[in-house]
């Protein structure tokens, strides 16, 4: 597939056929994805491929929470879960229970999943000392899922990656074995697709680029 169509026509796909994704294709995805950039070119990912129908139940469960909130987070107008101070909300008008979802609740049927963790003793986190969060480690790592992610486009699958087990990191670490100096950056599920969608709507250029600086004038281009 060429470059160009690959990255404007890799949407996020959340439903799979019941098609299985043998072992050898899931080893040339992961093989494709690690020419991935990396600080250092340290490589700092580590990956779990989870097949076990009682570990998949397990983080599935952990989730299933997460999920939960977010929602209901989302349904009052927040932005979920964002570093910066949110509004204040209130979930009085949110129905308790669980949302459904198709991942998440029927997680042993899905023909892929993927646990992805950053080395964080051989990633370079060079805002960490500032007075917010820290964010550019993600650098070294988010390329090699959305490789994973572009690799299974290029196979025909789908898939999606999500960050919900992360707020779950201290059980989840338990269930997945994760070394107390790694950090859980996704979980991505892949599969063949129910469908794949390729028209994407994404916002302008001139919405985000600016010349110069941040209140600079759009960049046209």
């Amino acid at each position: 597939m060429e470059i160009t169509t690959a990255i404007r026509t890799t949407g996020s796909v959340r439903q799979f056929t019941n098609e299985p994704v043998d072992d050898a294709t899931v080893y040339a995805m992961l093989d494709d994805a690690r020419f991935a950039p990396s600080g250092g070119n340290r490589q700092g990912w580590r990956v779990v491929v989870v097949k076990s129908d009682a570990k998949r139940r397990a983080i599935g469960d952990l989730m299933k929470p997460v999920w939960d909130e977010y929602v209901a987070i989302g349904s009052t107008g927040v932005t979920p879960f964002t570093a910066v101070p949110p509004a204040n909300y209130a979930l009085t008008t949110v129905t308790p229970g669980h949302t459904p979802n198709d991942l998440l609740d029927n997680i042993v049927d899905v023909p892929v999943v993927l646990v992805v963790a950053a080395d964080l003793g051989c990633i370079a986190m060079m805002d960490k000392d500032l007075e917010r969060p820290a964010i550019t480690g993600g650098g070294s790592i988010y390329p090699f899922c959305w490789n994973v992610l572009l690799s299974a486009r290029s196979r025909g699958l789908g898939g999606v990656m999500t960050t919900f087990l992360s707020r779950a990191e201290p059980l989840a670490a338990s269930v997945l074995g994760l070394p107390p100096t790694y950090a859980l950056a996704s979980t991505i599920f892949l599969g063949h697709p129910v469908h794949q969608p390729t028209k994407l709507k994404r916002a302008a250029v001139e919405t985000f680029a600016t010349i110069d600086s941040f209140d600079g004038p759009p960049f046209a281009g």
